[in-house]
């Protein structure tokens, strides 16, 4: 199952005394198995629960299986919304589940392309752009504008780089479609554009994570994961950074201006589904660094008072209103979910993103929604990775030497199991286990398909993946911080496949067919009752905790 959430505004309805805006949000539900099929609903925030027996539209598709969808918010109105539906044929559906026009079909002869669709996107800031990847490695630019051909498309060579190469379509007439990206080796697991839409990262099945310049058509940065293919990605809210997960268990933090790993996050035991950030609890102080006058005993003393406070697993937006003086931090909350059917919450905080510099003692708050986007330097490919030192909510580094650290890790379970995990060399595993793929608990064998059709003009890459251990592209465990989740709880019975940040509460959903709200400390969400039709259910149920 996944979903898709499109919030918008409604019409006025009067009240009493004075009119009372009314917002919907429109949801889109995707659901897998023998009666695979979409389903939008019409959630009124206000005044009343909505009727999940009650869609606003329903679709039942037969020998095709829709895999992947997403809203058009810069045309959504109250009266009508553009929905893109890919489907595992290679289909792409455009509908108006408000309008009920009739739609359009995208690849309907599959001469484009004949895999799975995996991910679909409008491009932002366009009313007829949209991106589509595939579970081929390959990557198509579409305008709803224009029509696809009746026989197969030509291509001519654009721009070609280290794994990856970007074709136009070679036609006398414009058609569908308008690039051909193929990138990596393997499927394109899942895209995601950058704030601004200037960018556009991938995680593909080959494991490594492409951030691409998506007008210019080039590469900017490249990340390895520790092991496995990368199955998600997303930015944070100002695009500085990007968090990555995948089959190696582990939530991966890169750095854009750097072009770097920052920080891995462990709490999931098995494959990592979904991250994302949440926009309402991130928060970014503007500040210029103190300077600092002293010995190097009150240096030391002054960076161990910042992070017992940064150690804290209390929301830092939660201190504003707290009776310490002391300012607060820069702060990045993001949540993952699994194969393991946990949510973990996750904080990014200043000590692990300037682990060199103390904490500044006088800041002015802004809200991260109105930070600047990200700097368009180029990549660092010569920066140092910093010293593995202390972090918040991380776990202690075996670089660290000493034999607290020891005794910590075998107190904690999870820093035992991490020491292990640190050992793991590619090389030296697939030596000694040739015919053995990783399996993990819960864990489910991710299909890819390789296209025949795949050109052979794309450049093979010069890294051979096993042997980027120990370099920028993937350090080593106990080269950069690790990340303990501030909170890992158990919240479904089957594999979590859906996570999304609302204002108000937060949305997941799982494998088994339902959907849950977790409502946020202080804000109360409606229970809703399951759907009568016996075709799907729908369970909202409420929460209190550290959202």
């Amino acid at each position: 199952m996944n979903v898709n959430v499109k919030d918008g505004g409604g019409g006025r309805r009067e009240g009493d005394e004075r009119d009372q805006e009314v917002s919907q949000r429109c949801v889109c539900i995707r659901l897998f198995g023998s009666a695979a099929g979409v389903q939008s609903l019409s959630l009124s925030v206000f005044p009343q629960a909505a009727d999940l027996s009650k869609p606003i539209d329903k679709r039942i598709y037969k020998g095709t299986q829709p895999t992947c969808h997403d809203f058009n918010h810069l045309t959504a109105t109250a009266e009508s919304v553009s929905l893109l539906v890919g489907f595992s044929a290679g289909q792409v559906q455009l509908i108006d589940p408000i309008k009920k026009e009739t739609s359009k079909l995208f690849n309907e002869e599959r001469l484009i392309d004949k895999s799975r669709v995996t991910c679909v996107k409008w491009v932002p800031g366009s009313e007829s752009l949209f991106l589509v990847a595939h579970s081929s490695g390959s990557m198509y630019l579409y305008n709803v504008e224009h029509t696809c051909g009746t026989t197969a498309p030509h291509y001519q060579l654009l721009k070609q780089g280290e794994s990856y190469s970007v074709h136009t379509c070679k036609s006398k007439s414009t058609r569908n479609p308008l690039l051909k990206w193929t990138v990596g080796e393997g499927a394109l697991n899942e895209f995601s554009f950058s704030p601004d839409g200037k960018f556009l990262a991938c995680a593909s099945q080959d494991g490594f994570l492409r951030v691409f310049n998506f007008d210019a058509v080039e590469l900017h940065g490249t990340m390895k994961s520790y092991f496995g293919g990368l199955l998600c990605v997303c930015w944070s809210p100002d695009g500085k950074y990007i968090v990555s997960g995948g089959e190696d268990d582990l939530v991966t933090v890169w750095c854009f201006a750097d072009c770097r790993v920052i920080a891995r996050g462990h709490g999931h035991k098995s494959w990592v589904s979904v991250v994302a950030f949440d926009h309402y609890t991130t928060s970014v102080e503007e500040s210029e660094p103190m300077e600092f006058s002293g010995s190097d005993e009150d240096f030391q003393e002054q960076m161990h008072s910042g992070r017992e406070r940064a150690n804290s697993t209390q929301s830092r937006l939660s201190k504003r209103n707290s009776t310490d003086s002391r300012p607060v931090s820069v702060t990045y909350r993001f949540g993952s979910v699994g194969q393991d059917t946990q949510l973990c919450l996750w904080d990014l905080t200043e000590d692990i993103l300037f682990p060199h510099l103390p904490l500044s003692r006088t800041r002015t708050h802004t809200n991260v929604m109105n930070a600047s986007g990200p700097t368009n330097g180029g990549s660092s490919s010569s920066s140092v990775l910093p010293a593995p030192l202390p972090r918040s909510n991380s776990l202690p580094h075996s670089a660290a030497g000493t034999g607290n650290s020891k005794s910590a890790a075998s107190d904690n379970p999870i820093a035992a199991g991490v020491s292990k995990f640190a050992t793991l060399s590619l090389h030296d595993r697939k030596e000694r286990h040739p015919d053995k793929d990783h399996k993990r608990n819960h864990s489910m064998g991710h299909i890819s398909s390789k296209s025949s059709d795949k050109l052979n003009l794309l450049t093979k890459t010069k890294t051979d993946p096993a042997k980027t251990l120990g370099t920028q592209l993937c350090p080593r465990m106990e080269d950069v911080p690790l990340l303990e989740p501030l909170i890992c709880k158990k919240i479904a019975h089957e594999r979590l496949t859906v996570l999304i940040f609302l204002e108000d509460c937060i949305v997941t959903a799982c494998q088994e067919g339902f959907i849950c709200t977790w409502a946020r400390p202080g804000k109360v969400v409606s229970t809703f009752a399951p759907s009568a039709s016996g075709d799907y259910r729908h369970t909202f149920t409420v929460s209190r905790g550290l959202l």
